[in-house]
């Protein structure tokens, strides 16, 4: 895990995006990708009355912020001691994101815990989750840190999902000083016993610690997060979208919940 992907927009999460991407670069001894995509690009599209370029305004406005936004974000690398470039690219965000997640190891997002409008990274969120190859760090707006060298909780539930994040999340649980997996039951049948997780975790070198709550007493978003404060966890390790992403939007859920209320990064797959 050498490869780190930053969403670049100028919104209330960069700067708390911006230093996890950082932490996590040195801590990885790797390079940062910086991608601003915008989909703003210059085209010809006349008013039928005025005969005046709407689009084209429009376009040389993004354009200049675009400009002043890589400005800032280089005079900000400059003086950090990591690897990185930035790249701007025609594209909606989500689709500019996953695809260049092909050859990442791991994407920065921004978690839905803003105060302002939450649609925008929770969409983003949702489209690169379904569509992109690399696992995703999702970042709280009030935190700005990654501490990889902490304590970190797994979630396991034995589902496709959480075994996905597990398997995607070993380069940064070899630096964590702690691994504890909570198990989940649920009313729902899964593929992969309890003690798999743990199993599959000192196959690579790392010992970790199983927490089982009794099943049904609290709902799960509640339990990770009542656990995660129990160990001082520093991140937590999850399957996504367990059920069908439609399902979550309508009816809420465990992915939907901690991308909008988790005070810590989340290290997710689907």
């Amino acid at each position: 895990m050498k490869s780190v992907l930053l969403y670049i927009a100028d919104d209330a999460g960069l700067e708390a995006r911006l230093q996890a991407a950082l932490d996590l670069t040195r801590s990885l001894g790797g390079h940062l990708h910086c991608l601003r995509a915008n989909p703003y690009k210059t085209q010809m599209a006349f008013d039928g009355v005025t005969g005046m370029s709407v689009m084209y305004d429009i376009s040389k406005m993004s354009h200049e912020l675009d400009e002043e936004l890589q400005s800032k974000i280089e005079k900000r690398l400059a003086d950090e001691d990591v690897s990185w470039d930035y790249r701007i690219e025609n594209a909606e965000p989500s689709r500019g994101l996953s695809k260049n997640s092909a050859l990442v190891d791991l994407i920065v997002l921004s978690s839905a815990s803003g105060e302002k409008d939450a649609a925008l990274p929770l969409g983003i969120l949702g489209d690169v989750l379904f569509n992109a190859t690399a696992p995703i760090v999702v970042q709280p707006d009030n935190v700005k840190k990654f501490d990889a060298c902490g304590p970190a909780l797994v979630a396991w539930n034995g589902s496709f999902e959480s075994g996905n994040a597990l398997r995607a999340a070993v380069p940064l649980l070899k630096m964590a000083s702690d691994v504890h997996i909570l198990t989940i039951e649920e009313d729902k049948d899964h593929d992969l016993p309890q003690l798999a997780a743990s199993e599959y975790l000192a196959y690579h070198g790392i010992k970790s610690e199983i927490h089982s709550p009794p099943a049904g007493k609290v709902r799960v978003d509640d339990a990770l997060l009542s656990e995660a404060q129990n160990v001082h966890a520093e991140y937590l390790v999850m399957g996504a979208y367990g059920h069908s992403r439609a399902r979550e939007f309508l009816f809420g859920g465990v992915t939907r919940s901690l991308f909008k209320s988790s005070p810590m990064p989340l290290v997710v797959s689907h």
